[in-house]
Protein backbone atom coordinates (compact mmCIF):
# COMPACT_ATOMS: atom_id res chain seq x y z
CA UNK A 1 0.00 0.00 0.00
CA UNK A 2 3.02 2.64 0.88
CA UNK A 3 4.40 1.37 -2.32
CA UNK A 4 1.88 2.36 -4.31
CA UNK A 5 1.08 5.58 -2.56
CA UNK A 6 4.11 6.57 -3.46
CA UNK A 7 4.10 5.98 -6.96
CA UNK A 8 0.81 8.04 -6.96
CA UNK A 9 2.76 11.08 -5.30
CA UNK A 10 5.86 10.54 -7.82
CA UNK A 11 3.47 10.54 -10.69
CA UNK A 12 1.77 13.50 -9.17
CA UNK A 13 4.92 15.13 -8.57
CA UNK A 14 6.25 14.96 -12.17
CA UNK A 15 2.86 15.53 -13.37
CA UNK A 16 2.94 18.83 -11.41
CA UNK A 17 6.55 19.78 -12.28
CA UNK A 18 5.87 19.59 -15.82
CA UNK A 19 2.45 21.71 -15.91
CA UNK A 20 5.02 24.13 -13.62
CA UNK A 21 7.71 24.34 -16.33
CA UNK A 22 5.05 25.08 -18.99
CA UNK A 23 3.10 27.56 -17.47
CA UNK A 24 3.35 31.64 -17.92
CA UNK A 25 4.82 33.06 -15.30
CA UNK A 26 3.08 33.20 -11.34
CA UNK A 27 0.79 36.26 -11.77
CA UNK A 28 1.31 38.08 -8.37
CA UNK A 29 -1.65 39.19 -6.24
CA UNK A 30 -1.18 42.55 -4.55
CA UNK A 31 -3.76 42.94 -1.03
CA UNK A 32 -4.35 46.56 -0.45
CA UNK A 33 -5.62 47.83 2.82
CA UNK A 34 -5.48 48.25 6.46
CA UNK A 35 -3.70 45.04 8.17
CA UNK A 36 -2.48 43.91 4.68
CA UNK A 37 0.98 44.05 2.76
CA UNK A 38 0.21 47.14 1.14
CA UNK A 39 -1.18 50.86 2.74
CA UNK A 40 -2.03 52.44 -0.44
CA UNK A 41 -2.97 51.65 -4.11
CA UNK A 42 -0.18 53.77 -6.01
CA UNK A 43 2.34 52.03 -3.87
CA UNK A 44 1.58 49.14 -6.41
CA UNK A 45 1.04 50.38 -9.39
CA UNK A 46 4.47 50.74 -10.87
CA UNK A 47 5.07 47.29 -9.83
CA UNK A 48 2.94 45.58 -11.93
CA UNK A 49 3.48 43.03 -14.86
CA UNK A 50 0.79 41.19 -17.09
CA UNK A 51 -1.89 39.04 -15.19
CA UNK A 52 -1.20 40.37 -11.68
CA UNK A 53 -4.30 41.41 -9.12
CA UNK A 54 -5.02 43.88 -7.10
CA UNK A 55 -7.12 43.20 -4.23
CA UNK A 56 -8.13 46.23 -2.33
CA UNK A 57 -10.21 46.23 0.89
CA UNK A 58 -13.67 47.39 1.12
CA UNK A 59 -14.67 49.89 3.86
CA UNK A 60 -11.59 52.34 3.77
CA UNK A 61 -10.79 55.53 1.56
CA UNK A 62 -7.78 55.57 -0.68
CA UNK A 63 -6.04 58.43 -1.97
CA UNK A 64 -6.47 59.26 -5.68
CA UNK A 65 -4.14 60.71 -8.56
CA UNK A 66 -2.74 57.16 -9.19
CA UNK A 67 -1.59 56.25 -12.67
CA UNK A 68 -1.83 52.74 -13.99
CA UNK A 69 1.11 53.06 -16.54
CA UNK A 70 2.75 48.96 -16.68
CA UNK A 71 0.54 47.57 -19.52
CA UNK A 72 -1.13 44.16 -19.21
CA UNK A 73 -1.46 41.66 -22.29
CA UNK A 74 -4.84 40.89 -24.16
CA UNK A 75 -4.85 37.28 -22.87
CA UNK A 76 -3.12 38.22 -19.19
CA UNK A 77 -5.42 41.50 -18.16
CA UNK A 78 -4.16 43.05 -15.23
CA UNK A 79 -7.17 43.45 -12.76
CA UNK A 80 -7.81 46.16 -10.05
CA UNK A 81 -10.31 44.73 -8.00
CA UNK A 82 -12.19 46.04 -4.61
CA UNK A 83 -13.20 43.36 -1.92
CA UNK A 84 -16.22 44.79 -0.26
CA UNK A 85 -16.60 44.66 2.92
CA UNK A 86 -19.85 44.61 4.95
CA UNK A 87 -21.23 45.94 1.98
CA UNK A 88 -18.89 49.23 1.61
CA UNK A 89 -17.08 49.28 -1.57
CA UNK A 90 -13.09 51.05 -1.22
CA UNK A 91 -13.24 54.63 -2.14
CA UNK A 92 -10.40 55.87 -4.01
CA UNK A 93 -10.70 59.94 -3.47
CA UNK A 94 -9.25 62.89 -4.97
CA UNK A 95 -6.60 63.70 -7.37
CA UNK A 96 -6.42 65.76 -10.78
CA UNK A 97 -7.29 62.23 -12.13
CA UNK A 98 -8.63 59.99 -9.17
CA UNK A 99 -7.67 57.05 -11.41
CA UNK A 100 -6.03 57.20 -14.76
CA UNK A 101 -5.71 54.39 -17.26
CA UNK A 102 -2.66 54.87 -19.05
CA UNK A 103 -1.70 51.23 -20.75
CA UNK A 104 -3.51 48.83 -22.02
CA UNK A 105 -5.15 45.98 -20.85
CA UNK A 106 -6.83 46.67 -17.64
CA UNK A 107 -9.90 45.46 -15.56
CA UNK A 108 -11.31 47.79 -12.82
CA UNK A 109 -14.28 46.78 -11.03
CA UNK A 110 -16.01 46.91 -8.10
CA UNK A 111 -14.29 50.66 -6.87
CA UNK A 112 -16.16 53.96 -5.68
CA UNK A 113 -14.35 56.91 -7.27
CA UNK A 114 -15.08 60.60 -6.45
CA UNK A 115 -13.73 63.86 -5.92
CA UNK A 116 -11.54 63.64 -8.82
CA UNK A 117 -10.01 67.72 -9.37
CA UNK A 118 -10.86 67.12 -13.25
CA UNK A 119 -11.56 63.66 -14.02
CA UNK A 120 -12.48 60.96 -11.95
CA UNK A 121 -11.68 58.30 -14.18
CA UNK A 122 -9.35 58.70 -17.19
CA UNK A 123 -9.05 57.16 -20.08
CA UNK A 124 -6.10 57.06 -22.35
CA UNK A 125 -5.20 53.40 -23.21
CA UNK A 126 -6.90 50.45 -25.09
CA UNK A 127 -8.88 47.34 -23.80
CA UNK A 128 -9.68 49.11 -20.19
CA UNK A 129 -12.91 47.95 -18.63
CA UNK A 130 -14.62 49.26 -15.66
CA UNK A 131 -17.41 47.64 -14.39
CA UNK A 132 -19.44 47.01 -11.13
CA UNK A 133 -18.66 49.89 -9.53
CA UNK A 134 -19.57 54.09 -8.31
CA UNK A 135 -18.65 57.18 -10.16
CA UNK A 136 -19.61 60.57 -7.78
CA UNK A 137 -18.97 64.30 -6.99
CA UNK A 138 -16.60 64.68 -9.53
CA UNK A 139 -16.33 68.18 -10.50
CA UNK A 140 -15.27 67.63 -14.19
CA UNK A 141 -15.59 65.09 -15.76
CA UNK A 142 -16.84 61.46 -14.25
CA UNK A 143 -15.36 59.57 -17.08
CA UNK A 144 -12.95 61.15 -19.60
CA UNK A 145 -11.62 59.23 -22.82
CA UNK A 146 -9.12 61.10 -24.43
CA UNK A 147 -9.11 62.34 -28.11
CA UNK A 148 -5.29 60.82 -27.90
CA UNK A 149 -4.33 57.43 -27.01
CA UNK A 150 -8.15 55.84 -26.52
CA UNK A 151 -8.93 52.81 -27.68
CA UNK A 152 -11.79 50.52 -26.79
CA UNK A 153 -13.52 50.48 -23.51
CA UNK A 154 -16.10 48.87 -21.76
CA UNK A 155 -18.24 50.20 -19.03
CA UNK A 156 -20.82 47.86 -17.45
CA UNK A 157 -22.54 47.82 -13.84
CA UNK A 158 -21.94 51.42 -12.92
CA UNK A 159 -23.53 54.02 -11.44
CA UNK A 160 -22.29 57.69 -12.59
CA UNK A 161 -23.84 60.51 -10.43
CA UNK A 162 -23.24 64.86 -9.43
CA UNK A 163 -20.86 65.16 -12.40
CA UNK A 164 -20.59 67.39 -14.84
CA UNK A 165 -20.30 71.12 -14.72
CA UNK A 166 -21.30 73.99 -17.16
CA UNK A 167 -21.47 72.94 -20.94
CA UNK A 168 -17.67 71.58 -21.81
CA UNK A 169 -17.69 69.13 -18.94
CA UNK A 170 -20.06 66.09 -18.72
CA UNK A 171 -20.96 62.65 -16.72
CA UNK A 172 -19.40 60.42 -19.32
CA UNK A 173 -17.10 61.48 -21.85
CA UNK A 174 -15.97 59.09 -24.23
CA UNK A 175 -13.57 59.23 -27.71
CA UNK A 176 -11.38 57.06 -29.58
CA UNK A 177 -8.46 57.26 -31.66
CA UNK A 178 -8.85 56.78 -34.81
CA UNK A 179 -5.15 56.94 -36.19
CA UNK A 180 -3.70 54.61 -33.30
CA UNK A 181 -6.65 52.22 -32.53
CA UNK A 182 -8.63 52.04 -35.81
CA UNK A 183 -12.19 49.77 -35.04
CA UNK A 184 -11.88 51.02 -31.82
CA UNK A 185 -15.57 50.34 -29.55
CA UNK A 186 -17.48 52.11 -26.99
CA UNK A 187 -19.95 49.72 -25.34
CA UNK A 188 -21.63 50.94 -22.46
CA UNK A 189 -24.72 48.59 -20.85
CA UNK A 190 -26.56 47.86 -17.50
CA UNK A 191 -25.46 51.60 -16.48
CA UNK A 192 -27.67 53.79 -14.71
CA UNK A 193 -26.32 57.55 -14.80
CA UNK A 194 -28.47 60.14 -12.96
CA UNK A 195 -28.49 63.95 -11.58
CA UNK A 196 -25.60 65.03 -13.41
CA UNK A 197 -24.12 68.35 -12.23
CA UNK A 198 -23.87 70.32 -15.70
CA UNK A 199 -23.09 68.78 -18.92
CA UNK A 200 -24.44 65.88 -21.36
CA UNK A 201 -25.42 62.48 -19.40
CA UNK A 202 -23.70 60.53 -22.03
CA UNK A 203 -21.16 62.23 -24.88
CA UNK A 204 -19.08 60.08 -26.92
CA UNK A 205 -16.96 60.63 -30.36
CA UNK A 206 -16.17 57.00 -30.54
CA UNK A 207 -15.38 55.18 -33.93
CA UNK A 208 -18.59 53.11 -32.90
CA UNK A 209 -20.92 53.34 -30.04
CA UNK A 210 -22.87 50.31 -28.51
CA UNK A 211 -25.64 51.73 -25.88
CA UNK A 212 -27.39 48.86 -24.83
CA UNK A 213 -29.73 48.46 -21.37
CA UNK A 214 -28.71 51.39 -19.17
CA UNK A 215 -31.35 54.36 -17.92
CA UNK A 216 -30.25 57.26 -18.20
CA UNK A 217 -31.83 60.58 -17.00
CA UNK A 218 -30.82 64.08 -15.50
CA UNK A 219 -28.25 65.48 -17.70
CA UNK A 220 -28.76 69.18 -17.97
CA UNK A 221 -28.25 68.93 -21.96
CA UNK A 222 -28.54 66.13 -23.80
CA UNK A 223 -29.10 62.62 -22.49
CA UNK A 224 -26.89 61.29 -25.06
CA UNK A 225 -24.82 63.04 -27.70
CA UNK A 226 -23.38 60.75 -30.46
CA UNK A 227 -21.32 62.77 -32.49
CA UNK A 228 -17.92 62.85 -34.91
CA UNK A 229 -13.86 62.47 -33.93
CA UNK A 230 -12.64 66.06 -32.47
CA UNK A 231 -8.82 66.55 -34.13
CA UNK A 232 -9.34 63.36 -36.43
CA UNK A 233 -9.46 63.06 -40.65
CA UNK A 234 -13.35 63.00 -41.18
CA UNK A 235 -12.23 60.44 -44.16
CA UNK A 236 -10.14 58.21 -41.74
CA UNK A 237 -13.84 56.60 -40.30
CA UNK A 238 -17.58 57.20 -40.03
CA UNK A 239 -18.54 56.90 -36.48
CA UNK A 240 -21.39 54.83 -35.96
CA UNK A 241 -23.78 54.20 -33.07
CA UNK A 242 -26.25 50.70 -31.99
CA UNK A 243 -28.90 51.90 -29.35
CA UNK A 244 -30.69 49.13 -28.10
CA UNK A 245 -32.93 48.39 -25.24
CA UNK A 246 -32.49 52.00 -22.74
CA UNK A 247 -34.28 54.11 -20.63
CA UNK A 248 -33.71 57.77 -21.53
CA UNK A 249 -35.40 60.17 -19.44
CA UNK A 250 -35.46 63.72 -19.83
CA UNK A 251 -36.18 65.68 -16.33
CA UNK A 252 -36.08 69.39 -17.94
CA UNK A 253 -36.66 71.26 -21.55
CA UNK A 254 -33.75 69.98 -23.24
CA UNK A 255 -33.43 67.57 -25.75
CA UNK A 256 -33.09 64.13 -25.40
CA UNK A 257 -30.40 63.07 -28.03
CA UNK A 258 -28.26 64.49 -30.31
CA UNK A 259 -26.42 63.11 -33.08
CA UNK A 260 -23.91 63.86 -35.64
CA UNK A 261 -22.24 66.92 -34.65
CA UNK A 262 -21.55 69.57 -31.89
CA UNK A 263 -19.50 72.51 -34.21
CA UNK A 264 -16.07 70.64 -33.65
CA UNK A 265 -16.26 67.12 -35.29
CA UNK A 266 -19.06 65.25 -37.06
CA UNK A 267 -19.57 61.60 -37.82
CA UNK A 268 -21.51 61.31 -41.15
CA UNK A 269 -22.61 58.15 -39.02
CA UNK A 270 -25.37 55.55 -39.17
CA UNK A 271 -27.79 55.63 -36.36
CA UNK A 272 -29.94 53.31 -34.96
CA UNK A 273 -32.31 53.26 -32.28
CA UNK A 274 -34.23 50.06 -31.01
CA UNK A 275 -36.56 49.16 -28.42
CA UNK A 276 -35.25 52.51 -26.11
CA UNK A 277 -38.43 53.96 -24.01
CA UNK A 278 -38.18 58.08 -24.17
CA UNK A 279 -40.06 59.67 -21.36
CA UNK A 280 -39.86 63.49 -21.21
CA UNK A 281 -41.50 66.28 -19.32
CA UNK A 282 -44.17 68.46 -20.27
CA UNK A 283 -41.62 71.05 -21.77
CA UNK A 284 -38.88 69.22 -22.89
CA UNK A 285 -38.21 70.28 -26.40
CA UNK A 286 -37.57 67.48 -29.19
CA UNK A 287 -36.30 63.85 -29.08
CA UNK A 288 -33.89 62.93 -31.74
CA UNK A 289 -31.84 66.81 -32.42
CA UNK A 290 -29.99 66.05 -35.97
CA UNK A 291 -27.07 68.49 -36.30
CA UNK A 292 -24.08 68.82 -38.92
CA UNK A 293 -23.20 65.48 -40.50
CA UNK A 294 -25.88 62.30 -41.31
CA UNK A 295 -25.66 59.67 -43.20
CA UNK A 296 -28.46 57.26 -41.78
CA UNK A 297 -31.38 56.95 -39.10
CA UNK A 298 -33.72 53.80 -38.23
CA UNK A 299 -35.97 54.04 -35.41
CA UNK A 300 -38.30 50.96 -34.64
CA UNK A 301 -40.16 49.74 -31.78
CA UNK A 302 -39.53 52.68 -29.44
CA UNK A 303 -42.12 54.40 -27.32
CA UNK A 304 -41.91 58.02 -26.91
CA UNK A 305 -43.86 59.21 -23.95
CA UNK A 306 -44.94 62.63 -22.34
CA UNK A 307 -45.97 63.67 -19.35
CA UNK A 308 -49.68 64.10 -19.49
CA UNK A 309 -49.78 62.33 -22.84
CA UNK A 310 -49.22 65.66 -24.80
CA UNK A 311 -47.72 65.19 -28.01
CA UNK A 312 -44.13 65.08 -28.99
CA UNK A 313 -41.97 65.96 -32.17
CA UNK A 314 -39.81 62.96 -32.63
CA UNK A 315 -36.78 64.61 -34.85
CA UNK A 316 -35.62 67.95 -35.17
CA UNK A 317 -33.13 68.44 -37.84
CA UNK A 318 -30.85 71.64 -37.76
CA UNK A 319 -28.43 72.72 -39.93
CA UNK A 320 -28.18 68.86 -41.28
CA UNK A 321 -25.86 67.77 -44.07
CA UNK A 322 -27.19 64.67 -45.35
CA UNK A 323 -24.13 62.47 -47.06
CA UNK A 324 -26.07 61.26 -49.49
CA UNK A 325 -27.28 64.43 -50.45
CA UNK A 326 -30.85 63.16 -49.12
CA UNK A 327 -32.41 62.01 -45.83
CA UNK A 328 -31.94 58.24 -45.44
CA UNK A 329 -34.75 57.67 -42.51
CA UNK A 330 -36.27 54.36 -41.61
CA UNK A 331 -38.61 53.23 -39.12
CA UNK A 332 -40.92 50.71 -37.48
CA UNK A 333 -43.95 50.16 -35.18
CA UNK A 334 -42.93 53.37 -33.35
CA UNK A 335 -45.30 54.71 -30.35
CA UNK A 336 -46.31 57.90 -29.61
CA UNK A 337 -48.86 60.47 -28.33
CA UNK A 338 -51.52 61.25 -30.25
CA UNK A 339 -50.77 64.17 -32.28
CA UNK A 340 -46.94 63.68 -32.18
CA UNK A 341 -45.07 64.44 -34.95
CA UNK A 342 -42.49 62.02 -37.34
CA UNK A 343 -41.24 61.15 -40.10
CA UNK A 344 -43.39 59.79 -43.23
CA UNK A 345 -40.66 57.20 -43.65
CA UNK A 346 -41.84 55.68 -40.04
CA UNK A 347 -44.53 52.83 -40.93
CA UNK A 348 -46.73 51.11 -38.39
CA UNK A 349 -46.77 54.16 -35.68
CA UNK A 350 -49.03 53.91 -33.45
CA UNK A 351 -50.81 56.75 -31.45
CA UNK A 352 -52.44 57.02 -28.34
CA UNK A 353 -53.00 58.41 -25.07
CA UNK A 354 -51.55 56.37 -22.25
CA UNK A 355 -48.86 53.44 -22.99
CA UNK A 356 -50.32 52.04 -19.94
CA UNK A 357 -47.04 51.56 -18.11
CA UNK A 358 -47.48 49.49 -14.86
CA UNK A 359 -46.24 52.68 -12.63
CA UNK A 360 -45.03 56.31 -14.80
CA UNK A 361 -46.06 58.42 -11.73
CA UNK A 362 -42.57 59.78 -11.00
CA UNK A 363 -43.12 61.54 -14.34
CA UNK A 364 -44.62 64.28 -12.88
CA UNK A 365 -44.29 63.90 -9.10
CA UNK A 366 -40.62 63.44 -7.42
CA UNK A 367 -42.28 61.11 -5.10
CA UNK A 368 -43.56 58.53 -7.89
CA UNK A 369 -42.34 55.50 -9.50
CA UNK A 370 -41.27 54.34 -12.26
CA UNK A 371 -42.16 50.60 -13.73
CA UNK A 372 -42.33 51.25 -17.09
CA UNK A 373 -43.27 47.21 -17.81
CA UNK A 374 -46.43 47.29 -19.94
CA UNK A 375 -49.46 46.52 -17.60
CA UNK A 376 -52.57 44.47 -19.07
CA UNK A 377 -54.28 46.26 -22.51
CA UNK A 378 -51.17 48.14 -22.85
CA UNK A 379 -51.09 49.15 -26.82
CA UNK A 380 -47.26 47.97 -26.46
CA UNK A 381 -47.94 44.57 -25.92
CA UNK A 382 -46.56 42.26 -29.04
CA UNK A 383 -46.92 45.47 -31.31
CA UNK A 384 -43.07 45.55 -32.05
CA UNK A 385 -41.77 44.30 -35.41
CA UNK A 386 -39.96 41.20 -35.17
CA UNK A 387 -37.98 41.52 -38.85
CA UNK A 388 -36.22 44.52 -39.24
CA UNK A 389 -33.18 45.84 -41.23
CA UNK A 390 -31.76 49.07 -41.87
CA UNK A 391 -31.81 51.04 -44.84
CA UNK A 392 -30.23 48.77 -47.90
CA UNK A 393 -26.96 49.81 -47.59
CA UNK A 394 -26.81 51.79 -44.75
CA UNK A 395 -27.06 49.83 -42.33
CA UNK A 396 -25.32 50.11 -39.07
CA UNK A 397 -23.00 46.90 -39.40
CA UNK A 398 -23.12 44.67 -36.64
CA UNK A 399 -26.13 45.79 -34.82
CA UNK A 400 -27.41 44.06 -31.82
CA UNK A 401 -30.53 42.09 -32.20
CA UNK A 402 -31.06 40.05 -29.37
CA UNK A 403 -32.87 41.89 -27.02
CA UNK A 404 -32.04 39.67 -23.62
CA UNK A 405 -31.60 42.33 -21.02
CA UNK A 406 -33.71 45.38 -19.26
CA UNK A 407 -32.31 48.46 -18.41
CA UNK A 408 -31.39 48.62 -14.19
CA UNK A 409 -34.52 50.69 -12.74
CA UNK A 410 -33.08 53.55 -11.43
CA UNK A 411 -30.57 51.52 -9.55
CA UNK A 412 -26.49 50.06 -10.97
CA UNK A 413 -24.80 47.56 -10.29
CA UNK A 414 -26.97 45.15 -11.35
CA UNK A 415 -28.68 43.67 -14.82
CA UNK A 416 -32.37 41.96 -15.54
CA UNK A 417 -33.44 39.31 -17.64
CA UNK A 418 -35.80 40.78 -20.81
CA UNK A 419 -38.19 37.44 -20.82
CA UNK A 420 -40.76 37.13 -24.11
CA UNK A 421 -43.14 34.36 -25.39
CA UNK A 422 -41.73 34.73 -28.87
CA UNK A 423 -43.23 38.34 -29.54
CA UNK A 424 -41.92 41.75 -28.75
CA UNK A 425 -43.78 44.59 -26.81
CA UNK A 426 -43.01 48.01 -27.84
CA UNK A 427 -40.63 49.28 -25.54
CA UNK A 428 -37.26 49.16 -22.85
CA UNK A 429 -39.27 46.61 -21.10
CA UNK A 430 -41.52 43.01 -22.07
CA UNK A 431 -44.68 42.88 -19.98
CA UNK A 432 -46.58 39.91 -18.60
CA UNK A 433 -43.12 39.22 -16.07
CA UNK A 434 -41.54 40.04 -12.87
CA UNK A 435 -38.15 41.66 -13.34
CA UNK A 436 -35.53 38.78 -12.18
CA UNK A 437 -32.10 39.72 -11.95
CA UNK A 438 -29.60 38.16 -13.93
CA UNK A 439 -26.51 39.46 -12.50
CA UNK A 440 -25.65 40.82 -9.03
CA UNK A 441 -23.04 42.34 -7.98
CA UNK A 442 -20.84 41.61 -4.26
CA UNK A 443 -21.63 45.08 -3.57
CA UNK A 444 -25.50 44.69 -3.80
CA UNK A 445 -25.71 41.23 -1.88
CA UNK A 446 -28.03 40.64 0.79
CA UNK A 447 -26.19 38.84 3.52
CA UNK A 448 -28.56 35.92 3.41
CA UNK A 449 -27.85 35.54 -0.20
CA UNK A 450 -25.47 32.53 -0.76
CA UNK A 451 -25.38 32.66 -4.11
CA UNK A 452 -22.51 33.27 -6.42
CA UNK A 453 -22.36 36.99 -7.68
CA UNK A 454 -20.15 35.97 -10.83
CA UNK A 455 -21.96 32.83 -11.73
CA UNK A 456 -24.17 32.69 -14.63
CA UNK A 457 -27.84 33.10 -14.24
CA UNK A 458 -29.80 29.60 -14.64
CA UNK A 459 -32.23 31.86 -16.57
CA UNK A 460 -30.09 33.48 -18.94
CA UNK A 461 -29.39 33.13 -22.46
CA UNK A 462 -26.44 30.57 -23.53
CA UNK A 463 -23.84 32.07 -24.55
CA UNK A 464 -24.21 32.53 -28.53
CA UNK A 465 -28.16 31.39 -28.28
CA UNK A 466 -30.61 33.60 -29.39
CA UNK A 467 -33.01 34.11 -27.01
CA UNK A 468 -36.58 33.97 -27.96
CA UNK A 469 -38.23 37.29 -28.88
CA UNK A 470 -34.63 38.03 -30.93
CA UNK A 471 -35.97 41.21 -33.58
CA UNK A 472 -35.71 39.09 -36.14
CA UNK A 473 -35.84 35.23 -36.95
CA UNK A 474 -33.80 35.26 -40.01
CA UNK A 475 -30.60 33.70 -39.64
CA UNK A 476 -27.63 35.26 -37.52
CA UNK A 477 -24.19 35.61 -37.13
CA UNK A 478 -22.41 36.70 -33.80
CA UNK A 479 -20.68 40.05 -34.48
CA UNK A 480 -16.67 39.66 -33.54
CA UNK A 481 -16.18 40.42 -30.15
CA UNK A 482 -19.36 42.71 -29.76
CA UNK A 483 -22.08 39.87 -28.10
CA UNK A 484 -24.87 40.74 -30.33
CA UNK A 485 -25.92 39.23 -33.52
CA UNK A 486 -25.56 40.98 -37.28
CA UNK A 487 -29.46 40.30 -38.56
CA UNK A 488 -29.89 38.94 -42.58
CA UNK A 489 -32.87 40.31 -42.56
CA UNK A 490 -35.14 42.63 -45.45
CA UNK A 491 -33.49 45.71 -46.50
CA UNK A 492 -36.69 47.95 -45.51
CA UNK A 493 -35.02 51.46 -46.10
CA UNK A 494 -34.37 51.71 -50.05
CA UNK A 495 -37.58 49.57 -51.19
CA UNK A 496 -40.40 50.11 -53.58
CA UNK A 497 -43.66 51.47 -52.49
CA UNK A 498 -45.25 48.62 -53.01
CA UNK A 499 -42.17 46.21 -51.54
CA UNK A 500 -42.54 48.97 -48.48
CA UNK A 501 -46.33 48.49 -48.01
CA UNK A 502 -45.49 44.92 -47.72
CA UNK A 503 -43.19 44.93 -45.76
CA UNK A 504 -45.63 47.29 -43.40
CA UNK A 505 -48.53 44.51 -43.58
CA UNK A 506 -45.96 42.00 -42.37
CA UNK A 507 -44.75 44.28 -39.29
CA UNK A 508 -48.70 44.38 -38.65
CA UNK A 509 -49.33 41.43 -38.31
CA UNK A 510 -49.35 40.65 -34.87
CA UNK A 511 -53.34 41.64 -33.84
CA UNK A 512 -54.18 38.01 -33.23
CA UNK A 513 -51.12 37.31 -30.95
CA UNK A 514 -51.34 40.74 -28.86
CA UNK A 515 -54.99 39.51 -27.75
CA UNK A 516 -53.90 35.85 -26.83
CA UNK A 517 -50.35 38.12 -24.34
CA UNK A 518 -53.41 40.81 -23.46
CA UNK A 519 -55.03 37.94 -22.11
CA UNK A 520 -52.07 36.43 -19.99
CA UNK A 521 -50.48 39.88 -18.99
CA UNK A 522 -51.48 40.47 -15.27
CA UNK A 523 -51.83 43.83 -13.47
CA UNK A 524 -50.26 42.67 -11.11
Amino acid sequence: MQGCLGRHFLVWGLGAAFALSTAPAHATVYEVGPGKPHASVAEVAERLSPGDLVLIQGGTTYPGGIVFSRPGQADRKIIIRGVPVEGKLPIIRGGRNTIEAAANHYVFENLELTGGGYRCFFHHAHDITLRSSVVHDCPGHGLLGADEGSGTLLLEYTEFYHCGNGDQHHTVYMATDETRYPGSVFRMQHCYIHDSRGGHSVKSRAERNEIYFNWIEGGLYHELELIGADGQAAELAREDSDVVGNVLRKTNDSYSVRIGGDGTGDSGGRYRFVNNTFLLQEQARPVLRLFDRVQSLEVHNNVFYRAGGKPVQALRTERVSWTEGRPILIGLNNWLTTGSEFPEEWFGTELGDDPKFMDVSGLSRSAGGFDLRPRAGSPLVDAGAMAIAGPKGFEVPNPLTALSSSPPPRRGGVSFLRETDGRVDIGAYEGGYPLRAMRPLPERLAPSDGADPMAPDPMAPAPGATPPGALSSARTERSAGRCGCRAVGVPVGTLSPLSRLAVLLGSLGFVASRRRKRRRVSAA
